[in-house]
């Protein structure tokens, strides 16, 4: 499935322990919800040691990578963001030549090409409106998706990054709500 996927920093005032110093790719938003994953949080869980892999998977490119961490909902589960495309059986194709994938087979598969790839574990979700409506009292600042952000730079580096993209620094911004 084709999607447009736009970024989420969390302001510098987020308090919600899940989302505080957070960047979520989202590639779902519409007046059902939206879905998205954390990509600047890690678990101390190495993706070589996490799952069994096919025998045919060259791990070699993935030792020493860390998991991420997605979000709180169903953190039992995988979520992964691709450098390319996924195939749209089993993901997302988003516009900043990204994949996303829920899939086991499909991380398979793109093991087996060497892609650059993140499993997270986990995805962050919101009800109806509630994205929206965290948006507008300023709990998030939105901007399009910074691929080389998603899978290549230092997770640690990611949040402060992200807001020097916007010409941002955490101690420089102040949220507050919008006006109706």
């Amino acid at each position: 499935m084709r999607a447009t996927a736009k970024m989420l920093i969390a302001s510098p005032q987020m308090v919600d322990p899940f989302f505080q110093g957070s960047v979520v790719l989202v590639w779902d938003h519409d007046e059902a919800g939206a879905i998205g994953v954390i990509v600047n949080k890690v678990v101390d869980v190495a993706l070589t040691e996490a799952l069994t892999f096919p025998a045919d998977i060259d791990l070699v490119p993935y030792e020493g990578q860390s998991l991420g961490w997605g979000g709180p909902v169903e953190a039992a589960s995988g979520t992964v963001v691709v450098d390319g495309e996924v195939d749209e059986d089993h993901g997302w194709n988003l516009d900043a030549a990204v994949g996303v994938t829920r899939s086991l087979d499909e991380l398979h598969a793109q093991m087996r090409r060497g892609a650059r790839l993140r499993l997270h574990l986990g995805y962050a979700g919101w009800g109806p409106g509630q994205l929206d409506q965290e948006i507008e009292e300023g709990g998030w600042i939105v901007t399009d998706v910074w691929r080389e952000l998603v899978l290549e730079l230092p997770m640690s580096d990611r949040y402060d990054l992200a807001l020097a993209s916007l010409g941002l620094t955490r101690h420089g911004v102040v949220m507050q709500p919008g006006e109706a």
